[in-house]
């Protein structure tokens, strides 16, 4: 993984007002839906696949990262290997008094060792998150102690993952 990291290695959250569009070109698409597909791809049959030098594949994935395209390369870990088989969706819905505890309740639910990724949405709740937990007991201390008891939170809902399936397909690019 590249960039700065909270304590779990996760990449910061990008605030709306930082997101842009990126011109990108032929090459650049190409190089970005090879890397989707497999992170690890050596640098010199990426190269080979899109047609260019290595040197230059090297030179643009390195403008695709600085550019903020490529946010990060990072290993995709399956959390039943690790213990934590048991996943969830919990939507958040805040008090309505709390938008000013936004920020710093999505940084510390973010640093959870539970949490694996957070969405700030729009709609009835506030927010999604995704946890991986070893069992029912701690999914449940999870969300009674770390949600339900915090002030600012009016209601959640969670929802159990049985099975994820990625969608083909699913890059932007």
């Amino acid at each position: 993984m590249t960039g700065p990291r909270s304590a779990q290695g996760r990449p910061p959250a990008a605030s709306p007002s930082h997101v842009r569009a990126v011109a990108l070109d032929d090459v650049d698409r190409r190089l970005v839906r090879l890397l989707e597909e497999d992170a690890r791809m050596p640098n010199n049959a990426l190269a080979a696949a899109v047609g260019v030098a290595p040197s230059t594949c090297l030179a643009r994935v390195r403008a695709l990262r600085e550019r903020g395209v490529i946010r990060g390369f990072h290993a995709e870990i399956d959390p039943a290997a690790v213990g934590r088989g048991l996943q969830a969706m919990i939507a958040v819905r805040m008090q309505a008094g709390a938008r000013a505890q936004l920020r710093d309740f999505a940084r510390r639910v973010a640093d959870r060792p539970e949490v694996m990724d957070l969405y700030f949405v729009a709609g009835a709740d506030d927010f999604l998150i995704h946890v991986a937990v070893k069992d029912t007991a701690t999914l449940r201390a999870f969300v009674v102690d770390q949600l339900s008891a915090r002030p600012e939170v009016a209601v959640t809902q969670t929802s159990l993952i049985f099975e994820h399936l990625p969608a083909a397909g699913s890059g932007f690019v």
